[in-house]
């Protein structure tokens, strides 16, 4: 994270917060499960009551805001897709919850779990994803990809 008395302008300081979730990108270790661990808690709440256009449009949403954002904060601290930038996470997250009608504690589970495993295994093509796009698309893009993958999978066993 940058320093604390580094001279941030306010855009700085909203990118900051917006990819990090606020402190969830501060955590010590995993800050990416913490990221999905939240998104998946706000799923029942904040995406899953969606119809399909609604969640689709959220999706939309959180890539485009995702993208500003960790791009920006990219540039503010000189690092390519920091560690603390999460807010990807939530995007992968919710592409992977995506196919479920109801808010089944179980289901989430799985989501969580399969969407975390492609996303730390990263199998092609995902890795590669990660060049498709300049900056803070990049960090968006295999997250997005990971999440569609799992929702996948969740779709035919669940």
């Amino acid at each position: 994270m940058p320093q604390p008395n580094a001279k941030k302008s306010l855009s700085d300081k909203i990118a900051l917060s917006l990819a990090t979730l606020g402190p969830v990108g501060r955590f010590p270790r995993a800050p990416g499960t913490a990221g999905s661990a939240v998104a998946a808690l706000a799923a029942p709440f904040l995406f899953l009551p969606l119809g399909p256009w609604g969640r689709f449009a959220a999706l939309l949403m959180v890539f485009a805001v995702g993208t500003w954002a960790a791009g920006r904060v990219e540039r503010i601290l000189g690092r390519r897709d920091p560690g603390c930038v999460v807010i990807d996470e939530v995007l992968g997250q919710w592409a992977a919850l995506f196919p479920l009608s109801t808010p089944d504690p179980w289901a989430i589970l799985c989501g969580f779990v399969l969407f975390r495993i492609l996303d730390m295994t990263k199998p092609p093509p995902l890795r590669q994803s990660e060049t498709w796009l300049p900056g803070g698309g990049g960090i968006m893009l295999d997250d997005a990809l990971a999440g569609a993958l799992a929702a996948c999978v969740l779709w035919v066993v669940w």
